[in-house]
């Protein structure tokens, strides 16, 4: 049995690959719009804010708060992944409209609190980082 939750793996793309492989240096990385500014994610060709089109992958603290979680019991892969674990919706400090979508680990389920700050750490997969956040550690 693991501690982490079973996962499809994403199928990077030419828009996306640079996110999914952001872990192998250990920075997380979301596109920035060259005209606004603006974090943009997910990955699209077009800002949604000011609708300009040329946008870069931009390096970022890996520091989140979390605005929203779920703590699920159930083992949707057969039994081989440990119950519970939580799915956590947390915002990037740098911008708190960019929100990710993340399991939230090395932290009981039960000690998981809206607006904690979290810190990224990224899993290897082979072929793709998935990033995954952790409680700030004093």
């Amino acid at each position: 049995m693991t501690d982490r939750p079973f996962r499809v793996l994403p199928r990077p793309d030419e828009e996306t690959a640079f996110f999914w492989s952001s872990g192998k240096d250990g920075v997380l990385r979301f596109l920035r719009c060259d005209a606004c500014q603006s974090y943009v994610h997910p990955p699209a060709p077009v800002c949604g804010y000011c609708r300009h089109r040329v946008l870069h992958p931009e390096a970022v603290s890996g520091r989140a708060t979390l605005y929203s979680f779920t703590v699920n019991h159930q083992p949707w892969d057969g039994g081989m992944t440990r119950v519970p674990y939580v799915i956590g919706l947390v915002e990037i400090d740098e911008q708190r409209d960019v929100r990710l979508t993340t399991n939230i680990v090395n932290c009981e389920p039960d000690d998981v609190k809206i607006g904690m700050p979290l810190q990224v750490l990224f899993e290897d997969q082979g072929t793709v980082w998935i990033p995954l956040f952790e409680p700030v550690r004093p």
